[in-house]
């Protein structure tokens, strides 16, 4: 199947990000590696945060296969521990990549890491699901996600010669540790209220037995109660 306009502009921009990092990745420079003429590349992405957003999204997918070593099991935290890992390695192999997707402060999220905090969302309730959460699902994951961001920034910042391997393992343990509780499956947890809350919560839509503003407000309660840890 031939390549369209579209698919030839990612990969050449792609190219060039990979030899060059994010400045190389110049409107003339990708209308020439692709054989295409810059007006294009306007019309396919609307502007160069288009192109870019694009081109994190093409190499995220590289990330989704590569999350097939990650496999559901019963263990939730036992998954999140690997997907950390998994993580922070793609980081370290693609580090303009992830740089793209994760070192732009701009407000709010390009479209790849929107579908990565999609992941970790629902690694993070399956925690919540088996009682084994210490805190709200929100603030777990924000907390997962700010340490592994940087976590793996700071690596990549660092020549590779000087990179701590156990710095990353470190951070990792720290961070489950801090938001779960519990023991591990098989056994009864007890984990206090907070840990209840949350996973009555993380289940409470499933629920049947309570019509709508009941259960709306056993959510507000519950949140308080998890909050309030």
């Amino acid at each position: 199947m031939a390549k369209t306009h579209r698919d030839r502009i990612i990969e050449a921009a792609s190219a060039l990000l990979t030899e060059g990092g994010r400045d190389a990745v110049s409107t003339r420079a990708v209308s020439a590696a692709a054989g295409v003429q810059a007006p294009a590349i306007y019309r396919v992405f609307g502007d160069k945060q288009g192109l870019l957003d694009a081109v994190a999204g093409h190499g995220f997918q590289t990330y989704l296969r590569s999350k097939k070593d990650n496999p559901v099991t019963d263990d939730p935290v036992a998954d999140l521990r690997r997907g950390w890992d998994l993580h922070v390695g793609f980081g370290l192999a693609h580090p303009a990549l992830y740089s793209l997707i994760y070192g732009d402060p701009r407000p709010g999220e390009s479209p790849a890491a929107r579908q990565a905090s999609e992941i970790l969302s629902d690694m993070i309730h399956r925690i919540a699901e088996a009682g084994r959460l210490a805190m709200t699902e929100e603030r777990a994951a924000l907390l997962v996600h700010a340490a592994g961001r940087g976590i793996t920034l700071t690596l990549i910042s660092m020549p590779e010669e000087q990179r701590d391997p156990a710095l990353s393992a470190t951070a990792r343990d720290s961070v489950i540790a801090t938001i779960t509780t519990g023991p591990p499956p098989g056994a009864t947890p007890d984990g206090g209220p907070v840990a209840a809350a949350v996973a009555l919560r993380a289940v409470l839509p499933r629920t049947t037995a309570l019509n709508a503003p009941e259960r709306a407000l056993l959510a507000d309660w519950l949140d308080r109660i998890a909050t309030s840890g």
